[in-house]
C-alpha cells in the first residue's frame, strides 16, 4: 500500500487536474522544472528500489528487437539510457514535461551518437505530434500525474495510438494503484494484455503490465470460419 507521503503526493496532482487543461499543463511544467532545479531529485541513478524496478522492467520486455522505442515521462533519461543499451538497434525517443530535466537527459545520452532524442511534451500535449509506429512504448510512474477520469482515458488512448501494429506497451506503476491507472489499457479493444508481474517483495510494491497491439491479418490467410481471438481471462 502507498504510504501517507505518497497519498498526499497523489492528492496534489488530483487537485491540479481540476484546473483547465492549459492551466494544468502550465502548473505541471513549473512544478517539475522546480523539482529539477538540482540534478536527479529522486536519486533515480543510485536508489536501490529504483534500480530494482528498472531491472525488473527490462527483464520483462518482449524478446523481439524493436526499431523504434518511446519512453513517456523520461525525466533526466536514467531509464532511457538503459533502454538504449538494451535495444542497441533502436531509435529511442523520450518525452517529458520538464525542459530542465530534458537538458540533463540530452547530456546523458550524448554517447549514443544521435540514436536517442528527446521531445519537450506531455501525454496530453498536441503541439508536438509524434509520428506513430513505435514498436515499444514504455510509460512508468507517470499516469497518476495526468489526473483521473477523461484525462487518464485520453492519456491511455494516446499511448495506444502511438503503437505500431504488433507493438508492445509497457506500463509500470505502484501496486495496487496500477489497477486504476491501467484500467483503460486493460479495457482497450485494440490491445491484448499478454502479461503482468506484480512485485510485492519490496518497500513499495509495483506492477509491470505488458500489452500488445494486434498485427493485421494478411488478406489471403483470412479464415472466415475461425473464431475471434480471445482476450486473456475471457471465457
Amino acid at each position: 500500500m502507498a504510504g501517507f507521503p505518497d497519498l498526499l503526493h497523489r492528492a496534489l496532482f488530483v487537485s491540479f487536474a481540476l484546473l483547465g487543461r492549459r492551466s494544468q499543463k502550465a502548473v505541471l511544467r513549473r512544478y517539475f522544472d522546480w523539482w529539477h532545479r538540482r540534478p536527479d531529485p529522486w536519486n533515480l541513478t543510485g536508489d536501490a528500489y529504483e534500480q530494482h524496478k528498472y531491472r525488473t522492467t527490462l527483464a520483462l520486455l518482449p524478446a523481439a528487437r524493436p526499431s523504434r522505442v518511446l519512453e513517456a515521462g523520461c525525466a533526466e533519461g536514467v531509464f532511457t539510457e538503459l533502454l538504449a543499451e538494451a535495444c542497441p538497434d533502436a531509435g529511442i525517443t523520450g518525452i517529458d514535461i520538464s525542459g530542465k530535466a530534458l537538458e540533463r537527459a540530452r547530456r546523458r545520452a550524448e554517447r549514443f551518437a544521435g540514436r536517442v532524442r528527446f521531445v519537450h511534451a506531455d501525454l496530453l500535449d498536441g503541439s508536438h505530434r509524434l509520428r506513430p509506429g513505435f514498436d515499444l512504448v514504455v510509460c512508468a510512474e507517470t499516469l497518476y500525474y495526468v489526473g483521473g477520469g477523461e484525462r487518464l482515458r485520453a492519456a491511455s488512448r494516446r499511448l495506444v495510438a502511438l503503437l505500431a501494429p504488433g507493438g508492445h506497451l509497457v506500463l509500470v506503476h505502484p501496486w495496487p494503484e496500477a489497477r486504476r491507472l491501467h484500467r483503460f489499457a486493460d479495457a482497450a479493444p485494440e490491445l491484448a494484455k499478454v502479461g503482468e508481474h506484480v512485485e510485492l517483495d519490496c518497500a513499495r510494491p509495483f506492477s509491470v503490465a505488458l500489452y500488445r497491439a494486434p498485427r493485421p491479418r494478411p488478406a489471403g490467410n483470412l479464415n472466415i470460419f475461425s473464431p475471434a481471438p480471445r482476450r486473456p481471462g475471457q471465457q
